[in-house]
This record gives C-alpha cells, structure tokens and sequence, in this order.
C-alpha cells in the first residue's frame, strides 16, 4: 500500500456490465484503488464508495446500469458512485443527471479514476471527464483475476470496422494494442502469483498490432513460450482475422486450448452486407470447418444477432437454416437494439419486440441442442480440468481444456490445480446451462 490514500474512503464496492474485458479492466481498478488504502467491501459491508463499470453494447444494458447506480445510491446515500465504461463514454450527461452520482469517467480514463475521486474528496464537485472518441489513442494495459483463477489479459482495445448497428468505435476508440514486450512481462508476472490460465481478451483482438510489423500470431507465438503457464483461451475473434496460421498453431500448442468462440452475427449473406459485416456465410463455414478439422473436440463458441433491421423473416429462416448446418457447440444470441448514432437506422424493414422475441427463442433452442448434442460426446471420458472455488459450498468447479464446465465435490488441496476428471453425466437444466454435472 503507499502511503498516499484517499481520505475517508476504506472500502468500495464494484458492480461489472458486459464482456470480459469490463471485467479484466474492473478487477484493474480494483487493484489500483487497493494501493490507494480502499479495499473491496466485504459482504454485509456498507461501502464507502460504489464503482460502476458500464456497457452499452444494447438499449437494455444502459437501462440495467442506470437502474444499478439508482439502486446503489438508495442503499447507500453516503457512498459516491463512480460510473465508467463504454456507457458513461456515450451518454455523460443522462449518467451525471442521475442522484448519487459523483464521477463519470470515460471508457479510457478508468486508470485515472483514483484521482478524479481525490479531486471530488477535495472539493465535492461533481467530476465528468470524457475524451472524444476519435482522441482515444492511447492503450492502457490490464491483466487481472479479480476473485478468479483464470487470469484476462488485455491485449488490444478500440476498433475501426464501423459495424452498421455498432457503437463500439464510438465508444473504445480506435483500434490499437500494447507491444508483445509487455505482454510478455505481465503473464510473466502472473506465472509469479501463481497463474495456470490466461485468458488473451479485448474488443477486436485479431486486429492487434494494427500499424506495426506485429500480429496476433506473433503474440501468441511468443506467449506459447513463457514457461509457468499452463493454459491460454482465445477469447471473441473475428472469423476474417482467424487466420489458418492460427487455427494451425492452436491445434499444435500444448498451452492453447481447444477454444473458439467467433462472432457469426447473422447466418444470412444479405443481412451480412447490411451490418457491413467482413466476411460472408460460405467464408465463416470455411474456417468452422478448418478449426473442426484441426481439432475434432474444440469448443467452438458463436456470436448470433437477430432481429436486425434488413433481417425479413426469409432471411431469419435462411440464418436459423445456416446455423443449424454448422458444427459448432453454443450460440450466444441477443436481440438487436437500436442505438443511436448507428448507420444501421437507415435501413428500412423494422422486426417487432414480439418477432424479435420470437427469433431469439427459437435460436436459443437451436443453441441448447448443439450444447447437448456437443457435450454428449465427452460423457464417460476423461478430460483435464482446471479446479477452483465457485459459489456453491462443498464444490470446486472448473472448465475442460475445450469448456465444458464440471462440478467435483470439494477437496481444498485441488484448488488451482489441473487435474483429469472423468465426466459422468451432463445437466442441460443446469443454472450456468453449459457444462458436466460429474456424478
């Protein structure tokens, strides 16, 4: 701890919307504010100060943030609350409307946030600082575990493909990333904490090194080589920037697991052109196939939007027929919003709430029966598992070397261990809805 710590302020409370990267950068400020003398509340503790880091990738997202910070201003009308992320970058001022709030800080000013908090302890004014988007140039690093074993590193943030229904650029920034050099240096310092896995996170991760003479391969060549780490996973990337080098060198490696997951967004090459998509259908079944062929037990997870302007209800049959087609192993579905700003308003053909709904459900079935079908394969064989402590008393859970996600009855000493587990029985019901129940 140093000695410069913020006056009054000994605990604080933090509250994650959206995707892994919020969660890697919120368990960053969780650690910066730690060397300021703030500690994260315990349970049953009233916080001194509640940190919100916010998404905004649909309409529902800024809804659920604005109702958290009313909420959290409610029960503890004491505690500022400080609101950052992709959210407080779009919409500032609806953010600093809202009681309780203290500081809105934009999506790159999250490493600055101890400060902006000193200045609002010195003066009681409220703190709003948000830089434009197109002067978002800088990359501010971040490789975290928060209350996980598996660590997320950030490699790359911003990105510059202007999808039609997409906010993003506007509100990371453009594409940009660190040098593999300190990449290097903070999974090295995670082997020192005693690390196994490391998830390689960011907004566009297959763009890093955009503008230099280095890419995702070289990154993960080099990491391939740091002694210590057991396990990488790939998080989100783009099936244009998933390169056959790639899949090749994932399928080689002893430390990159067996583990896709690549944003499809819709399985119609019409609906594709209206988002501004980079790729079409017969592109993405191509490397599906490409990783399948490469490694026969990859868990190949998949990003699908539905209900987007443009998407007819032939086109909808046309994606649902497409996805139904692919081997993969999950959808992650979601119902397109509107979002101010996007290009994608001007398209005509507007799909209904109900429609929507009715979209989203069909295609979540669709994802439960790949699930199944994928997981059945893997019962009564045995397979490497990373153990940790979850939320359930008397169990450690952790996830196969191609996710699937297991229970085992408590044993502490296994804690952050990799140890091979026999998979019994698999329950679709289960709560997470992915993963062995072992028996």
């Amino acid at each position: 701890m140093t000695d410069h710590t913020i006056s009054g302020i000994a605990t604080a409370l933090f509250h994650t919307f959206g995707c892994k990267l919020n969660f890697a950068e919120t368990s960053t400020v969780a650690n910066m504010f730690r060397q300021r003398g703030i500690r994260r509340v315990a349970e049953g503790e009233i916080p001194d100060l509640v940190v919100i880091n916010s998404c905004s990738v649909t309409d529902l997202a800024d809804k659920k943030c604005r109702q958290a910070i009313r909420s959290f201003a409610k029960r503890y009308p004491n505690a500022p609350i400080i609101v950052t992320g992709c959210y407080a970058q779009l919409k500032p001022g609806e953010i600093a409307s809202i009681d309780g709030v203290a500081i809105v800080a934009g999506s790159d000013q999250k490493q600055n946030l101890a400060d902006f908090l000193d200045k609002w302890v010195e003066q009681r004014n409220q703190q709003l600082v948000v830089t434009p988007s197109r002067e978002i140039t800088k990359f501010t690093p971040s490789c975290s575990r928060g209350d996980r074993t598996r660590y997320f590193l950030k490699v790359q943030d911003g990105c510059d493909y202007w999808c039609t229904y997409c906010t993003i650029p506007i509100a990371r920034g453009r594409s940009r990333s660190g040098s593999i050099q300190s990449m290097v240096e903070q999974v090295n310092q995670v082997v020192k904490e005693g690390g196994r896995e490391v998830v390689i996170t960011g907004v566009n991760i297959g763009d890093f090194g955009k503008g230099t003479d280095r890419n995702f391969l070289d990154l993960i060549k080099e990491l391939d080589q740091i002694d210590g780490i057991d396990r990488y996973r790939i998080s989100s990337i783009e099936p244009n920037l998933l390169s056959e080098e790639i899949i090749d060198f994932v399928a080689n490696s002893h430390r990159f697991m067996p583990h896709f997951h690549v944003p499809l967004q819709a399985g119609s090459d019409a609906v594709l052109k209206l988002m501004h998509r980079h790729y079409d259908t017969a592109h993405f079944r191509h490397k599906m196939e490409l990783i399948r062929q490469a490694m026969p037990d990859a868990f190949i997870g998949v990003d699908l939007m539905v209900g987007t302007r443009g998407e007819t209800l032939e086109e909808f049959e046309k994606s649902r027929d497409f996805v139904e087609s692919l081997d993969i192993s999950r959808l992650h579905v979601f119902p397109y919003s509107e979002r101010p700003g996007t290009r994608a308003l001007s398209i005509d053909h507007v799909v209904d709430q109900t429609e929507k709904h009715r979209r989203t459900a069909v295609m979540i079935d669709l994802s439960d029966k790949k699930l199944t079908e994928f997981t059945s394969r893997f019962i009564n064989t045995v397979r490497p598992v990373l153990l940790e402590h979850g939320s359930t008393p008397g169990v450690l859970s952790g996830f196969t070397d191609n996710y699937l996600k297991v229970k085992v009855p408590a044993d502490n000493s296994l804690d952050n261990t990799i140890v091979n587990v026999e998979l019994k029985s698999y329950n679709p019901k289960a709560e997470e809805s992915k993963g062995i129940i072992v028996s």
